[in-house]
């Protein structure tokens, strides 16, 4: 990270609308960038964001009683500021993310980016994208839901996607640790909000797209819209690579001006499986790429994650890699937490946790379990699920059809439900269950819910909790309370008699 530098080259690209007054202001001297007023040094560039809850603009002054040299804004300086110390531009975070790209240096024209997008799918393809890479030799960053990784270090993530000058930060150190290579999931939000504006992708994955976010979006049309700014960005050269699932028609419409590589299940994609097998201990299968053909063996479980890893594959032969280097990375990768996720306290019946908290999400998780119970020939299957608050409200009885049209019970619960009433959103859910004769138990105490779903179970039975996933908390209207689905199970089955509880991942 440099020194400093001028804040005319710091501001480099920029749409300015209107720059400060202050004599000579662009000649300043800029030592580092901050978006939050908390972490602000002298000379520091201090980016004030318009959010729907809190305005950025209300710290400006704290900002600059801490040292900053100037407040970026995409809006003017509040009526009786000291206007010498502003600069407002056309786009907030736009702006962030070419000044960041210049002060640090544009990581991304050195490191490899890879970004991975689409509704479902893209935490488990960015897990195998990294393990991949790593069991080749690289050293690697990986930016996601559930944590963050540079080099060898593991930290908490905040966001699925996290500001632009987070990322390029994160770029930049794993740079200075000799990484070559960062794996990033990118949600439509990230992409939408021009989060990863103006990066430089070698890389971009497309998995899927159904209905979520819809709150956000508010149209399919406008989610698909944004999920395409990886492959078609607004400004700068598209990907090197894209890596599209042709099992998905909306892939169509993600190619732009990249080299292609199409997956899928079907032979006519570039790259798919053949003898697909499905059990317990996880997935076999062959990779089939340019009449070469590579046996590959993975603990995850069910017949979506071959679609997961069809698309880290086609991701890792950008790179260079060949099928066998494939295989031996995609094996490597033991867990995706939360994703199909084993709870094992020694109980006569399978319990798993799925992030699952869409319909088509919940869909494949529940024929994942119903594929695993064919095999055995007997077992019911038992899912447990809720839908989040304050979120698109025309998806919960469309998975409550989900969950009853594929399983033999159901338990009905709170996810999370922020500000909205639990038995409100249970009420939307119910209406998809009602289509179905399926059993049902509605608890919206979420414990006390995995408690009757584990207390119905008989040896033989799967019981899927869905909705969470690797989530240790639960947001209610009130605050936020430590809630992990899995510590949770293990508490009640060892209440319940089976032990000593542990948690054996991915099986």
């Amino acid at each position: 990270m440099p020194a400093g530098m001028s804040l005319r080259e710091v501001m480099r690209g920029v749409a300015v609308r209107k720059t400060a007054s202050g004599e000579g202001w662009d000649h300043k001297i800029v030592t580092g960038i901050e978006y939050d007023s908390r972490c602000v040094e002298k000379d520091n560039l201090f980016f004030a964001f318009a959010g729907s809850r809190v305005d950025g603009r209300n710290f400006a002054q704290q900002a600059l009683e801490k040292g900053a040299c100037a407040v970026v804004s995409e809006k003017p300086a509040a009526a009786g500021f000291i206007t010498d110390n502003w600069i407002e531009v056309e786009h907030g975070r736009k702006a962030l993310a070419v000044a960041s790209g210049n002060f640090l240096g544009h990581p991304d024209r050195r490191v490899d980016f890879t970004g991975v997008t689409g509704t479902n799918g893209k935490t488990t393809t960015a897990y195998l994208i990294d393990s991949i890479l790593r069991h080749a030799g690289r050293v690697t960053g990986m930016i996601g839901t559930i944590e963050y990784r540079v080099a060898n270090e593991t930290r908490k993530a905040v966001n699925t996607t996290p500001e632009s000058l987070d990322v390029l930060r994160l770029a930049a150190e794993l740079e200075q640790r000799g990484g070559t290579h960062l794996t990033m999931e990118v949600s439509s939000h990230a992409l939408a909000l021009a989060r990863v504006y103006d990066y430089r992708f070698h890389t971009a994955v497309f998995t899927n797209l159904t209905r979520d976010h819809l709150d956000f979006h508010h149209a399919m049309d406008a989610y698909a819209a944004a999920k395409r700014l990886l492959f078609r960005p607004e400004t700068g050269a598209a990907p090197k690579w894209a890596v599209l699932n042709a099992d998905d028609p909306a892939s169509a419409s993600m190619s732009g001006d990249s080299s292609i590589i199409k997956y899928g299940l079907g032979a006519k994609a570039d790259l798919h499986a053949e003898n697909v097998v499905q059990g317990l201990a996880g997935l076999e299968l062959q990779l089939v790429y340019k009449d070469q053909r590579q046996q590959v063996s993975s603990v995850l479980v069910g017949a979506f994650n071959v679609s997961n890893i069809l698309a880290a594959s086609g991701a890792a032969l950008t790179y260079g890699l060949d099928l066998q280097e494939i295989a031996q990375g995609v094996a490597s990768c033991q867990s995706v937490p939360g994703r199909f996720e084993r709870v094992d306290a020694g109980q006569p019946f399978l319990v798993v946790v799925d992030f699952a908290h869409t319909d088509d999400a919940l869909r494949n998780a529940i024929q994942a379990a119903r594929n695993l119970l064919r095999q055995q020939k007997h077992g019911r299957l038992i899912t447990l699920f809720g839908c989040g608050g304050d979120r698109d409200r025309a998806k919960r009885p469309l998975m409550g059809a989900a969950a009853a049209e594929g399983s033999d019970f159901v338990v009905l619960t709170s996810d999370n439900p922020r500000s909205e009433d639990p038995l409100d959103i249970m009420n939307d859910a119910v209406v998809g269950l009602r289509r179905f004769d399926t059993p049902l138990i509605t608890e919206p105490d979420r414990a006390k819910a995995i408690q009757s779903a584990l207390k119905e179970a008989r040896p033989g039975d799967i019981v899927l909790i869905a909705g969470k996933g690797h989530e240790p908390y639960q947001i209610l209207k009130d605050r936020t309370i430590d809630f992990d689905d899995r510590q949770t199970a293990r508490e009640i089955l060892g209440s319940l008699g089976y032990g000593p509880p542990s948690s054996s991942g991915n099986q």
